[in-house]
């Protein structure tokens, strides 16, 4: 186990570019080496956005009572559809429209993005829990009430169930949920794990960090192309730990027949898979 007083540990995390930055600050201020290996690719296209902004156009945003952001790129999309439409996109009178985001998310919902719906209507909800289960708890009976759901389109992976279990809760709850994919997660290419693999036959890597199920997914498809069997990785740099940001990440790596070794329990931001990770190495 590597300790305090040895070189700082190399940490690998698996995070699209868009999201990268954020996690690797949080990493290298914890006293770990960060390698960015990203097996994502996260972005809106112009066809996404013309998916989005018929429901955003006025009036059509007055048939919802609620929309559910579950990452920082649905909202961005969802900001970056609304410019060039006619402000605001709500009327001025009627029920309160709720906007729903996890966690840190939230963050990007600001005047300047609540002045885009309402400047009088809406209301900014964020669970204490990070999770689509939670938000939808929050979010209450639906009465038959219609959210809009921005979430992404997987191309050349699996999609996980994080999606259509949260649709499916939503009904369940008595939402009618309206599903718009405004916004693409693609793989990365075969090349994309290359370093992860240079280090893992090295025995040269301390522990990978994912945040969601596709990336793992995608870390997978990598180690294929290159022509690394994951059951090998182990036995080549018997130090590795395996990190999940959150019990769904976690849940959704053992579908893919990776067993994690840190599961963070705060993960409304990735400070909480970094210090739970910290916690795991540093360990007495």
């Amino acid at each position: 186990m590597t300790t305090p007083n040895t070189a700082a540990p190399t940490v690998a995390f698996t995070t699209p570019p868009i999201y990268a930055a954020r996690l690797r600050h949080l990493l290298a201020l914890t006293g770990f080496t960060p390698l960015s290996s990203p097996t994502l690719t996260v972005h809106h296209t112009p066809a996404t956005i013309s998916a989005l902004k018929p429901h955003l156009t006025p009036p059509s945003l007055d048939l919802f009572s609620a929309v559910a952001f579950p990452s920082r790129t649905a909202i961005a999309t969802f900001s970056a559809a609304a410019d060039g439409l006619s402000h605001p996109l709500l009327s001025p009178h009627g029920a309160v429209f709720t906007v729903a985001a996890l966690g840190r998310d939230a963050e990007l919902i600001d005047d300047a993005f609540v002045s885009k719906l309402s400047p009088h209507r809406v209301r900014i909800l964020v669970p204490e829990t990070a999770t689509p289960s939670a938000l939808v708890h929050s979010l209450g009976d639906g009465g038959g009430r219609r959210i809009l759901c921005s979430v992404p389109a997987l191309l050349g992976l699996t999609e996980p169930p994080v999606v259509p279990d949260f649709l499916r809760e939503l009904g369940e709850s008595g939402w009618s949920p309206v599903r718009v994919n405004a916004y693409e997660t693609s793989w990365a290419g075969s090349e994309c794990a290359a370093q992860v693999v240079e280090r893992i036959k090295a025995g040269n890597l301390d522990a990978i960090v994912f945040t969601s199920t596709a990336e793992v997914e995608g870390l997978l498809k990598s180690f294929k192309k290159i022509v690394l069997r994951w059951e090998s990785v182990k036995s080549l740099c018997p130090k590795l730990l395996l990190a999940a940001h959150g019990p769904i990440t976690a849940a959704g790596a053992r579908m893919l027949g990776v067993e994690v070794d840190v599961v963070s329990s705060q993960f409304g931001s990735f400070q909480g898979v970094v210090d739970s990770l910290h916690d795991e190495i540093f360990k007495a």
